[in-house]
């Protein structure tokens, strides 16, 4: 297997080699060349081998088809040592729960950071130590985090042998518990930076910086957000484990219901889905910020400003500018690298947005590749809460009642709807206050983590300023 860049650039490197390197060098995100096919026989066999021996047998299974640089045995340890009760707190690792006719919600947050996150990062940062001490090598990761990429990241790579991660986050506009999970950690290996700006203004500088192919050689940086392939590969297993769950036979279909605001998640799913998982519907939920919804729905992609990127109840999805867009449009336009190229680079960069509405491949989104959307607001969350608990006795955070809101839209008897949880209510713990006048539960070993010492460094969105923080660092300087 080897992959390509959705700009068209000619190199065609191995799984290990962009494990490393994040971004492509012109700019682009990495694709399989092509997406391995499973047929009703192998499904039947994965149903065997999740019910029989578990999740990280699913996972080895599915993973190495995508990755044939790594040895077998090594693959499947790696898997073994990743997906365990221990670092999830249950052996199915995502329980699906049930609750009523046809409707599910895919336990994501039991994880270290409590948040769906933990899935691909806790995975990503046993292959970088792996791939690392192979090749005698160090790797500083730069990312940029909305709330829960950021911590996962932290407590999956802290105290890795070969690893720095720099870490941006927008100052004041992570909740305080997600806050408190990053900035309390106090490894020699972890570094936190608040930028004064949005989510958007973090994940730009990382492009910057990886697109800056002599410092990025230089400082051998890495990334962790899911513009690295292997986080969004890690995250297509659980759309096959909640699929194996929700269903009896390889002929029913099944709708996934995403909160998106990057886009990595739902792509996934869509990976998933051009593998030949039968799913009926990806249906995209947004909260306010909502530019994905705009595209699935008029055809236009029109990313916006720091200035009218909106702060709301459900953070981590307070993203304008969603890096993962650009692998599904890929595949949109029959995986055109020179016209990818065009809307990504030239049509968003001169005119801050592209129009396919008019384009004849518009009408596959949904009708090709099963997309469909719909947005959610605070008071929708708010209510969505309430009437969880109330009916259901069941309490879910902030992103996860965005997409259960959207996703009862687009229902059909006979087709389960599986919700992908975002996270555990005590992230967003003030949300949760305001919809049920009670805080939600706090599993005991962050009691008091508000209150814990902090390190972090305050600068503005200053591309220049990350990487000279960055080479003093490294140099000892």
């Amino acid at each position: 297997m080897r992959y390509l860049s959705t700009r068209g650039h000619p190199d065609r490197p191995h799984f290990c080699d962009i494990l490393l390197e994040g971004l492509a060098p012109d700019g682009g995100l990495y694709m399989p060349e092509s997406y391995p096919q499973i047929d009703d026989a192998t499904l039947t066999r994965w149903r065997a081998v999740y019910h029989g021996k578990g999740y990280a047998e699913l996972a080895f299974e599915i993973l190495s088809l995508y990755i044939d640089d790594i040895p077998g045995e090594d693959l499947r340890a790696l898997c073994c040592k990743t997906y365990t009760a221990e670092v999830f707190g249950t052996g199915e690792i995502v329980p699906l729960r049930h609750l009523e006719e046809g409707l599910w919600i895919e336990a994501l947050s039991n994880g270290p950071t409590l948040a769906f996150k933990d899935m691909a990062m806790q995975l990503l940062g046993n292959l970088f130590e792996y791939e690392l001490a192979r090749r005698n090598a160090q790797l500083n990761i730069l990312g940029a985090t909305s709330g829960d990429t950021g911590s996962a990241a932290e407590y999956a790579m802290r105290g890795k042998k070969g690893v720095r991660v720099f870490m941006t986050s927008p100052h004041g506009r992570m909740s305080p518990f997600q806050q408190a999970q990053m900035f309390s950690l106090m490894d020699d290996n972890i570094y936190n930076i608040a930028i004064r700006g949005v989510f958007d203004d973090c994940q730009d500088m990382v492009k910057a910086v990886s697109n800056d192919l002599e410092f990025k050689r230089k400082y051998r940086i890495g990334t962790v957000n899911s513009i690295n392939w292997a986080r969004l590969l890690a995250q297509v297993v659980y759309y096959f484990a909640g699929y194996i769950q929700a269903t009896e036979n390889n002929q029913q279909k099944v709708s996934f219901a995403v909160p998106s605001g990057n886009f990595g998640n739902v792509c996934a799913g869509h990976v998933a889905r051009m593998m030949g998982l039968p799913i009926d519907k990806l249906v995209v939920a947004t909260n306010e910020n909502d530019v994905l919804d705009e595209f699935f729905r008029t055809g236009v992609y029109r990313v916006r400003g720091s200035a009218d990127t909106f702060e709301t109840s459900s953070p981590s999805m307070d993203i304008s500018k969603a890096s993962n867009f650009e692998r599904f449009v890929f595949d949109l336009l029959e995986r055109d690298g020179s016209r990818v190229r065009s809307l990504f680079s030239d049509a968003l960069s001169q005119a801050g947005q592209f129009d396919l509405s008019q384009d004849a491949v518009f009408a596959r989104a949904q009708s090709r590749y099963g997309f469909v959307s719909g947005k959610s607001t605070h008071a929708d969350r708010l209510a969505t809460i309430r009437d969880t608990w109330q009916r259901h006795e069941v309490v879910i955070d902030t992103h996860t009642a965005d997409a259960l809101k959207v996703a009862l839209d687009f229902r059909v008897a006979g087709t389960p709807m599986v919700v992908l949880e975002t996270a555990l209510p005590i992230k967003f713990a003030e949300t949760i206050v305001e919809a049920l006048g009670r805080s939600p539960d706090r599993p005991k070993k962050f009691d008091g983590i508000e209150n814990l010492p902090r390190r972090v460094t305050v600068m503005d969105a200053d591309v220049l300023a990350v990487k000279a923080l960055i080479a003093r660092e490294c140099d000892g300087t």
